[in-house]
Order: structure tokens, then sequence, then C-alpha cells
């Protein structure tokens, strides 16, 4: 028997499989981790595959060196998924395989925890000390932890036959909110025409969703009834959600309902803590898995549902090779498994709700179900929007307009608490000179830095470097340095300072950095201990606090002005999901919409929540300006330390490119194609150019991305990555 192995190197010359001889008496399995010879040294590899047959010199070939557990690690559905990763995302096999596995697993750097425990075997021995007679009385009532137990007496019994040690398996748990078991809520005519259609599909072999729901209508009811339908037919479950700060609460709702049988996966998890769980997952005790990204990885067997919440969410797709967005890794696992996708939103991306119109291919098609009320009729928040530009007019110089103040005034009179929005971290985006200009820029990137009073640093928000805070300019030697934008610290800044007796949280990517900083804050509010929370886009979504009856979005326009083809998209989605976290029991909500564009269509559209009159306004816009979903974006960006290497590399690729267009007969499909600058040229030191190509959706992507990515590979003097349809432009 041979072995046909995939080495655990990420490496072009080792991306084809090596073949070993099976030791006689080795169980060898496909998806098995195996330790192989591989010239002078070891390596790690899957096998991917076992014959009978080789062509090679059977004397030749070396045997493999033995197995890293005795169980395969992939499973077999698996290794057919990493295969279609593969030619999709131009990775290498062991690249997509990685994704399957906990790091530290995979390096063998963690492995199961074990506790000596000590064990009665002679209830009624006789012993003369008085220590020994306790040690037997505790075990009387049950094995204890030997370090519990004073070591020379327990010795001593050990030595005697009395007691034994033996080693348990001790369970690494994460930090999840667990609450007592809830029994079903009633739902309402929407939610049982919608859990009877996914049912039935689930049923009858799978089928493809897309659940349309306004904030509030009770999307994870139905999500809840589905898996537990699941379960009853022997099935298992993947629930997806976007934000690691969506993930307690998302567990708490599923360990309410189905106990131990939820289990969780993200990278926020200890190493420990992910191993413990993937291999519960893996040993089939639980099949339920509720997760970010990579949780659409989960080693799950006999798959009946994958629910993917939030499903606009750009936080699905991987910015980092392997480039793979978890939406589709999704749809290619459930129509493998003849399993139920349900993408379920508020505000739906325009490509997946594009899916769901009339007129689209079946094996594109998802189903359109709608609930489009609230639970128990609550009523949609009123958004109110208020025009900056009067605010300023009336000598209003603060970040909050009179309209947000005195709701905030209303909100904290009564009791109720409130949620403010603002998109970027840190206390202003930029400082500049108000003589000569100066922005103090970083070193490393081409971007301002950003100023965080906390620390008071100025701090580079895509390097990380950190700068003291002028106390003159830099540039002219001018006092007259000034703080310019907004950002979290300087809106909590502002609550303490209007209302002082107010306790505020701040939650943003500086104050989640510590491991279940998500969950402590999140669960703090809930429990009351603060009346604000200030936030980044994370807390814009998901999140379910019934006493929060005003919710603010301080700066709409930040998202609304990117150089980005989807930053109106993305506005309408922030602003709607924000909307949709007031008034979600019984006291009614209230949203205050700033900005300094209030006839903008996003923000219009936003603020009536009409997302279909949103979507054909939107869809319009794309169709004719000839961006996806109409066409297919992809870009070779080069890195380079010298700006003319990285610019040359980008010219080179550009003129092979253009030549494989031509000769290829695929030049009526290109839309655009150049080499230029990134927008963001520098960073983290290095400079950063582009080939960027925008083609027609009925191109032949897959080859044209192949011979792309064959470019990126051969790159001379810069390092080269391609993306396809990049969440970030910049």
């Amino acid at each position: 028997m041979y072995a046909n192995v995939i080495i655990d190197r990420v490496s072009d010359a080792l991306d084809h499989v090596f073949t070993y001889a099976v030791p006689e008496g080795m169980d060898a399995r496909v998806g098995q981790q195996v330790t192989v010879p591989l010239g002078k040294t070891r390596a790690d590899g899957f096998i991917v595959e076992l014959t009978k047959d080789c062509a090679l010199d059977a004397a030749r070939v070396r045997p493999l060196l033995g197995p890293r557990f005795p169980e395969p690690v992939i499973l077999p559905e698996m290794m057919e998924l990493a295969k279609w990763m593969r030619g999709r995302y131009n990775c290498n096999l062991v690249e997509a395989l990685r994704l399957m596995l906990p790091a530290g697993m995979r390096r063998g750097r963690v492995h199961e925890r074990v506790t000596r425990v000590a064990r009665l075997l002679d209830p009624n021995a006789v012993v003369r000390g008085e220590r020994q007679r306790e040690i037997i009385a505790r075990l009387r009532e049950g094995d204890v932890e030997a370090a519990l137990l004073p070591s020379a007496p327990l010795r001593s019994l050990v030595q005697k036959g009395v007691v034994e040690i033996y080693g348990r398996g001790e369970r690494r748990a994460p930090l999840v909110l667990r609450g007592e078991t809830l029994p079903d809520p009633p739902l309402t005519r929407a939610q049982e025409r919608a859990v009877s259609e996914v049912c039935a599909a689930l049923e009858q072999g799978g089928g493809r969703f897309l659940l349309h729901g306004v904030t509030g209508s009770g999307k994870t009811e139905v999500y809840i009834r589905l898996v537990r339908r699941a379960l009853e037919l022997g099935k298992s479950a993947v629930v997806l959600v976007p934000e690691i700060a969506l993930t307690p609460q998302m567990v708490a709702w599923f360990h309410q309902r189905f106990g131990a049988d939820a289990a969780v996966l993200h990278s926020g998890l200890s190493q420990g803590e992910h191993y413990d769980e993937w291999q519960r997952i893996r040993r089939g005790e639980a099949r339920v898995v509720i997760g970010a990204r990579s949780a659409v990885f989960a080693p799950l067997e006999n798959l009946g549902v994958i629910v993917v919440d939030e499903e606009h969410e750009g936080s699905y797709q991987s910015d980092r090779r392997p480039r793979y967005d978890a939406r589709e890794v999704a749809w290619q696992r459930a129509q493998a498994a003849g399993a139920v996708l349900v993408l379920g939103s508020a505000t739906p991306s325009v490509a997946s709700y594009m899916r769901a119109m009339p007129g689209v291919r079946p094996e594109n098609r998802l189903v359109l179900i709608e609930l489009p009320e609230r639970v128990s009729g609550r009523p949609l928040p009123e958004i109110e929007v208020v025009d900056m530009r009067r605010e300023f007019e009336r000598g209003n110089r603060s970040i909050f307009s009179a309209q947000l103040s005195e709701a905030l005034r209303d909100c904290l009179e009564h009791g109720r608490q409130a949620m403010l929005l603002i998109n970027r971290r840190g206390h202003s985006s930029f400082v500049s000179c108000r003589k000569c200009g100066y922005v103090a820029k970083c070193d490393s990137c081409d971007v301002s830095m950003t100023y965080h009073q906390a620390e008071n640093v100025l701090r580079c928000h895509y390097c990380g470097a950190e700068r003291p805070v002028p106390r003159k300019c830099p540039s002219c030697g001018s006092p007259y340095i000034k703080f310019f934008g907004v950002g979290t610290e300087q809106v909590v800044e502002e609550v303490r300072r209007q209302f002082p007796g107010a306790a505020v949280l701040r939650m943003d990517y500086d104050t989640t950095r510590k491991k279940d900083a998500h969950a402590q804050i999140l669960d703090a509010f809930r429990h009351g201990d603060a009346d604000v929370l200030v936030g980044t886009q994370m807390i814009a979504k998901g999140l379910d606090f019934p006493n929060v009856t005003l919710s603010g979005v301080v700066a709409a326009d930040l998202t609304l002005n990117l150089p980005d083809y989807r930053s109106v998209e993305r506005t309408f989605q922030l602003i709607t999901q924000m909307a949709g976290r007031a008034g979600r029991a019984r006291h009614p909500g209230r949203v205050i919409l700033q900005t300094y564009e209030p006839d903008h269509y996003g923000i219009r559209l936003a603020a009536s929540q009409d997302f279909r009159a949103f979507y054909l306004r939107e869809s319009a816009y794309r169709r004719g300006a000839l961006y996806p979903p109409f066409t297919v974006i992809a870009r070779i960006v080069f890195t380079a330390k010298e700006e003319e290497a990285a610019q040359n590399a980008a010219k080179a690729a550009e003129k092979e490119l253009d030549e494989f267009l031509d000769r290829g007969g695929h030049r009526p499909d290109i839309v655009q194609m150049r080499a230029l600058e990134c927008p963001v040229k520098r960073l983290r030191g290095e400079y950063r150019y582009q080939v960027f190509l925008k083609m027609y959706f009925k191109a032949d992507t897959r080859q044209i991305t192949a011979r792309m990515q064959a470019l990126a590979e051969a790159a001379e003097g810069a390092r080269a990555e391609l993306e396809v349809n990049p969440t970030n432009l910049l």
C-alpha cells in the first residue's frame, strides 16, 4: 500500500503529492496527519490518497515514519473542500488544509490537558496514620485531584495498593455566557412560515435561502428551530457570525436551548481551548458549532445546516492568503453535503439580494424568505436625521447635536441605556499645524497617524507604530498644533463632560485586544454596569440589549465617502443595523443620525429603512458604473522596500497580462486594466503598486485569475499577491 502525501510546508515547489510506502501494520487512512522523510530532514504532511499502485521504483520509495494522531484529522469531505479551495482561491493545497486544524495541534504545541486523579481501590483497608485515614475518607466520597491531597501519605497509600493514580482529560472550556435552559418563545406567523419552509428543504435534501428580516424580527429563533430539526434528524449544524463580539451572545442563546451540544470556535480562544473544542466536535460530542469565519471548517460529520448570520459583512472574507470567502465556502460545503444554507441579514448585500431576484440561474439562486415585522408587533424606531451644517451655523461646536444631547439626557433620566456609534477608534483622526498645514504621518505608511488620548500618543492604525505628540510643529516650529476629527475616545470624553454621572463603556479594537474582552464589556453593559456604550462598527449589528432605547450615529459620513464602490452600501447597512439596536423590548426606541450630507440617497433611504428602494437604486448605479456583481475585480499587489522595484514588477506583469488577454481572445471581456500605485502607496515601510483588472461577469474569470496568480508567483524584485473582489481596495 502506498500513500500520496501533501507536505505541510507552504511552497509552490512542494504543492504536489509525494509517494511513500505504508509500513506493515500501520492503519493508514486518508486525512491522517503523518511524519515523513523529506530529503535529509523530517516533515509533517497529510495523506490525500491511498493506492496499491506506484509508478515509481518500489525499491526507492521511502516509508512513512508514522502517524501524528491515530485518527484522521481531515474528514474526506473536508479534503474535497480543500481541493476545491485550491482552484477557487489560487492557493496551495496545504494552505487550505491548515485552515481546518487548530494551529497549535498542527504544530504539535498543544495536547489534551491531563489531570492526575486519586481513586480508592480498597475502601476497607486498615491504615495507621491519621492523614492516610483522612485521605481514604475523602476518596470514599469520590475521586479527588492528586494535587489536592497531602503528597507523602498519598504516595504511601499508592505503594500499598490502597489507592491508584490515573490521568483524567480536562476540558479547557471557553468563557461563554451560559444561562438556564429556556422554553421556546411563540413564533410569529412570518417565523412559522420561514421555519416550515427551511425545515421542509432540510428533510428533502437541502436548499439555499436568503432570510431577509428587519432588525428584531426574530431571525435567530428561525435558526434555532432549524438547527433543532437537524439534530432530530441526526444531523449537525454550523452557525457563523461576523464578529467575535457577537459570539458570546449567540453561544448563550444556543446553550440555553441545546446545552453541551453547542461548541464555539473563533480566533479569540486560547490554543488549548481551541484544541479541546475542536476535539469535542470531531468526536461528535458537540453537533452545533457557533463561531466566526473560520468555524465554517468545523470537523462536523453528517452536516445538515449552515447559517451565515449578518451575511452582508465584509469580515467573512479573509484578508490574508488564502483569501477565502466564508460565504462561498459555506455554499460549496452545503451543496456537497446536501445541507440547507441560510444567509440572514436585515440589510443583505447587493450581490446576495440579486441572487434572490427572478431570472437567476438555478445553480446561483437563493430563495427569498422575508420577516417584515418585529416580534410582538413592536415598531421599528424612527430615525431622526440631524444636519450638522445647521448645528454649526447655530454656534454648536460640540460633536453632539442639540437633539442628541437632549435625547441622551432623556434616556439617562428614565434609567434607560444608550449606544453611540463612531466608526473610528482613537481620540482624533489626525493632528495638524494650523499655521503651515503640516499633518503628522506615519514614517512607514502613507497615512496620517491617529491621536490616542488615553496613552497620549500618535498611533498608526495600519502598522501600529507610535510617536509622542509634538508640542511644536516639526515643520515650521509653530505651537499651533490642533487635533482634527472624532474617534471613540473623544465621544466618551464628551458624554462624561455633558453627563458627569453617566457610566460609560468603550468598545473598539483598542479595548478588545485582551482575551475575552468582548464578552466582558458586553456582559457588563447587559447587566447595567454602564449607561452608555460607545463603539465602532462592532457594536452595530446583532446585539440585543432590552434596556437600550437610544441609538446615536455620531458621524454617518465617515464611511460614506471612502474611495470604494461599496462605501454607500456599507453606510446604509451600518446605519440600519445601528438603528436596530434601539427599542427591542417593551420601551420604544429613538435613533439620532448626525450627518453633513442629509440629502444623499444612502442617508435618506437608511433613515426611512427602505431596503428594497436602496437595492434598486444601488444596483442600477453598479450596473451603469460596471461594478460588482456585474463585473469582477482582480488585482495583483506588488510590495517592495524600493519604490522602483515594486513599480517595475507591476509594469512587467501588466505587459505580460496584456499579451495574454490578446492571445487568449479575452480582450472583449475586459472593462479596464492598468498598472498604478495603490491608494495607500506605502505600508509598513514598503511601497505598493498594483495591476488592476476589471472584467465582465461572463468572462472566463478562472482562466484569467489563474494567469494572474502565475504572474504573481513569477514576480521578480517584489512580493506579489493576487486579490479577487477584495474587501478593501486601499
